[in-house]
Order: C-alpha cells, then sequence, then structure tokens
C-alpha cells in the first residue's frame, strides 16, 4: 500500500511539495505517520478512541519536527464537512473503512468534497468480485457458493461487514467527480496468512514484496485480490 501511495503521490505532485493530507478512519496512524515522516502536513482522524490513544502514544515518540506536521482528530468519517473546508486537501487517504459502511456514497461524496482540483482519493476496500477465494482456499465450499451472490462476509473479527465491487466504485467515484485513474489488487498471495505469524527472513520478505507488487498490478492476477486500492482524481 505504502509503495502504491508514494508512486502515485509521485506522478501527480511536483517533487518535494509539501502535500495536505487527511487520512480518514487512520487506525493506529501507520500511513499518516509515514507520510508525516515524508514532509507532508498530515491531519489524521480517526473514531475509536483506543485506535486513536494508540496513534497518539506512536507520535509522541517521533521527533518534534514529524510531531508539528500532525494533527490527530477524534472524529467519523462520514462527517467529514463538519471538520473541514471544501478544497482543504491534496490527499484523502480512506483505508479499511468502507466495509464498516452500510451506505458508503455519501461518505465518499463527502470525501470528494474535501479534495482540492487535482488531488487524489486513495480507497481500500475488500474485494466483491473475490469473495469466494478465502473460504474456498481454505476448503470451506458452501460458504464458497454463497460467496459468489453477495457482496457481505463476516471478517476475521467476526464483525458483518460488506466489500465493494470494482464496477460499482468506478460508477460512484466518476459521479462524485473524482473518476478512478488506476487501481490495484492487494494480498493477492499472501492473503489467509495470520497477522501474528514471524515475518520471513529479510531475504525472502523482499522477494514476497516484489511478487505481490508485481500481481497487484497485473492482469489477471489483481482481479482475485482480497483488497482492492483505487485511486481516483478529482476534477
Amino acid at each position: 500500500m505504502g509503495r502504491q501511495v508514494d508512486e502515485q503521490i509521485a506522478q501527480r505532485f511536483p517533487v518535494g511539495q509539501r502535500l495536505r493530507v487527511l487520512d480518514v478512519g487512520m487506525g493506529q496512524g501507520t500511513q499518516a505517520l509515514r507520510l508525516a515522516r515524508a514532509g507532508h502536513m498530515v491531519t489524521g482522524l480517526e473514531q475509536d478512541p483506543g485506535m486513536l490513544a494508540v496513534a497518539r502514544e506512536a507520535l509522541d515518540a517521533e521527533p518534534a519536527g514529524i510531531r508539528d506536521r500532525v494533527r490527530l482528530m477524534e472524529g467519523d468519517g462520514r462527517e467529514t464537512g463538519a471538520h473541514f473546508l471544501p478544497g482543504s486537501f491534496d490527499v484523502v487517504l480512506c483505508h479499511g473503512v468502507l466495509m464498516y459502511v452500510p451506505e458508503s456514497d455519501g461518505m465518499l461524496a463527502g470525501l470528494a468534497r474535501m479534495l482540492a482540483h487535482g488531488g487524489l482519493l486513495s480507497l481500500l476496500v475488500r474485494n466483491g468480485d473475490a469473495l469466494a477465494m478465502r473460504p474456498a482456499l481454505t476448503g470451506d465450499w458452501k460458504a464458497a457458493l454463497a460467496a459468489f451472490d453477495t457482496v457481505d462476509y463476516t471478517n476475521r473479527l467476526g464483525l458483518d461487514v460488506r466489500a465493494d465491487r470494482l464496477s460499482a466504485l468506478t460508477g460512484t467515484l466518476s459521479g462524485i467527480g473524482a473518476p478512478l485513474q488506476s487501481w490495484y489488487g492487494v494480498r493477492v498471495f499472501t492473503d489467509g496468512s495470520e497477522a501474528g505469524e514471524v515475518l520471513p527472513p529479510e531475504g525472502e520478505l523482499e522477494l514476497l514484496l516484489a511478487a505481490e507488487d508485481r500481481a497487484g498490478r497485473t492482469d489477471p492476477y489483481r482481479g482475485v485480490a482480497a483488497l482492492l486500492h483505487l485511486c481516483g482524481v478529482r476534477g
């Protein structure tokens, strides 16, 4: 994800430009801190007080120069208009959030309004066109068959959530004035790996990441990724 975001920024903004970034549903702040370290001004918006506390702790461990570039706020990503003026940001990230929002069109329209002209909207969503892959690879054929006809699923936390189909989001992004420019697959080969597993040795990890990066931008592999990274640009 980080490589893909950096690639999009490099393609759309002058080298060295200090961007105004909004990270909606930032979680523990991984992307927010990474972009602040790169010199950008970052606002992190998070609804969960526990995750916000983790992000604040991580920020407190950063040097003063980086801390000065980050503002963390508690708030709902569906209410960005209550916190910020339209056109306030060059980049808006919304990663791993839409699956928890029953009706996302209104939220997406609000996120697009936050962007200045030419701004980048980066979305990470569960791939509704590949929901059958995970249960099929574990031999759960009943669940795999059921997954062909729905975008609803139960995640690893036991929560009932939903996925998004590429075609539907493409139409939505066009309708809100931030048409899709690029998209990637995320977790093509590694879906199903447990988060708590020990990472492979450094050399093997680099090969794994290179394979994932290549697959995530190559058809037909990217179409069956567990997640989709969609990049729209405000017209």
